[in-house]
């Protein structure tokens, strides 16, 4: 799709290139899962930024009314609490908080 997008011409092309994009980044997203609790490399902060990411674009659309740093701050806490958890399970899976390569 990435790579289609860029030889079709107009909107479609874009959405091609939009679509590419976000399956190659599911793509390297699924792989930090696997390497995460694989205990093999910590993934800490990226998998807890996705997770916060996701939470800020529920409360952009489902809570309209919310002021925009009430989301900031309650999407902050998802990102603390969901790295918390992540790095503990890290350390069960490989003994270590990091592993540095």
């Amino acid at each position: 799709m990435l790579i289609a997008g860029f030889f079709v011409q107009g909107s479609r092309g874009v959405l091609m290139i939009g679509t590419g994009a976000a399956l190659c980044s599911l793509g390297g997203l699924e792989l930090s899962i696997r390497e995460h609790f694989a205990g093999y490399r910590s993934h800490t902060f990226l998998l807890a930024a996705a997770v916060s990411v996701a939470v800020l674009a529920a409360l952009f659309y489902f809570t309209p009314g919310l002021s925009p740093l009430a989301r900031l701050a309650l999407a902050g806490l998802a990102f603390a609490g969901v790295a918390w958890a992540l790095m503990r399970a890290f350390r069960r899976r490989s003994g270590l908080a990091f592993k540095l390569r």
